[in-house]
C-alpha cells in the first residue's frame, strides 16, 4: 500500500504527494474540519479510498504546481469531511526539518 503521511509544512507534504506518496492535509473549510488525501499516484488513492469506503467517482483531478520546479504535475485528491474524517487512520505528523524551525 502507498504510504500515507501528514506533514507540519505544506511544502513538504506537496513534494511527498508529487513523488507518489499520499499526503494527508488537514485544514478547515468555512470553519469546518476537513482533510484532503493528495497524490500523483491515482491508483494508490483509489486503493486507499476503497478501503475507507469512498466512491471512486468522488476522486478529483487537479494538477498541482511542483514547488521544486514550478511545473504543473497531474495529481488527484479526495475531499474528506464530516463522519468520513473518523475513518482516517491515525497518522503521525512528520516534524519540520531543523533548518525550518
Amino acid at each position: 500500500m502507498t504510504a500515507v503521511r501528514e506533514f507540519t509544512r505544506r511544502r513538504d507534504g506537496m513534494c511527498f504527494a508529487l513523488d507518489g506518496g499520499i499526503w494527508l492535509h488537514r485544514h478547515r473549510h468555512r470553519g469546518e474540519p476537513m482533510a484532503h488525501l493528495v497524490s500523483s499516484d491515482r491508483d494508490g488513492l483509489l486503493r486507499l479510498g476503497r478501503g475507507l469506503g469512498f466512491e471512486a467517482r468522488a476522486l478529483q483531478y487537479k494538477p498541482l504546481k511542483d514547488p521544486r520546479t514550478g511545473e504543473r504535475v497531474p495529481a488527484w485528491h479526495w475531499d474528506v469531511w464530516g463522519h468520513r474524517l473518523g475513518r482516517l487512520p491515525a497518522i503521525p505528523s512528520s516534524p519540520a526539518p531543523a533548518s525550518a524551525r
